[in-house]
């Protein structure tokens, strides 16, 4: 299947950065997501014996970060699936094929937080609907490696960090599979995520 997908959305890793911003006189500060530098990654387990890794389409989304009481910020993310690349093009026909990710149909995937909490060492834990494939399922992000607010040569406020969760594909319905004369799935079911995030401060 496709190899780091997420995270799968995170983009959602920006919900770790609830906290690390306090603007003066606002409650409530936007932030986006700059495609540029945000990937959403994916591993899977081909043959049992290897790990298949990739990468998706531009990811973008907004941070609505609510100063007064974190817990209340949002995000929202979406990934274009249509950009899929695992460095096969072959492979990646497939995957945009029905088998797998049916981009002709469901051409993006979808993440709503719907709870942010920090966890213990800095790190964070974000709760959201993950919708692939027309199917949407609760999953926990975590959240680690949030940056402190910093100004870019152009004056932008950036932050930064990393997402990882683990999806199982069949509860998406992503299901194609084969299972091998000596047992075990050509490709697993269990897939990794891992999404590299960069926002940028609404002006």
């Amino acid at each position: 299947m496709t190899k780091r997908l997420a995270t799968i959305l995170c983009a959602f890793c920006a919900l770790g950065f609830i906290g690390t911003v306090q603007p003066a006189g606002a409650t409530t500060t936007v932030f986006d997501f700059d495609s540029s530098h945000t990937t959403a990654q994916f591993a899977v387990k081909h043959l049992v014996v290897s790990t298949v890794r990739g990468r998706m389409g531009q990811v973008t989304g907004t941070l609505q970060f609510d100063a007064a009481d974190p817990s209340k910020s949002t995000v929202e993310a979406t990934i274009d699936v249509r950009g899929i690349d695992t460095n096969d093009a072959k492979r990646d026909e497939h995957l945009r094929a029905p088998d797998f990710f049916d981009v002709a149909t469901y051409p993006t995937i979808k993440f709503k937080s719907k709870s942010a909490a920090r966890a213990a060492d800095g790190k964070y834990k974000v709760t959201g609907d993950l919708t692939i494939k027309g199917v949407t399922k609760e999953v926990v992000l975590e959240v680690e490696g949030v940056t402190t607010p910093i100004k870019d040569p152009f004056g932008n406020i950036k932050l930064g960090g990393v997402a990882r969760t683990k999806i199982d594909r069949q509860d998406f319905g992503v299901s194609w599979s084969k299972t091998m004369d000596g047992g075990g799935l050509v490709v697993g079911d269990e897939v990794d995520i891992i999404i590299d995030i960069e926002v940028r401060q609404r002006k």
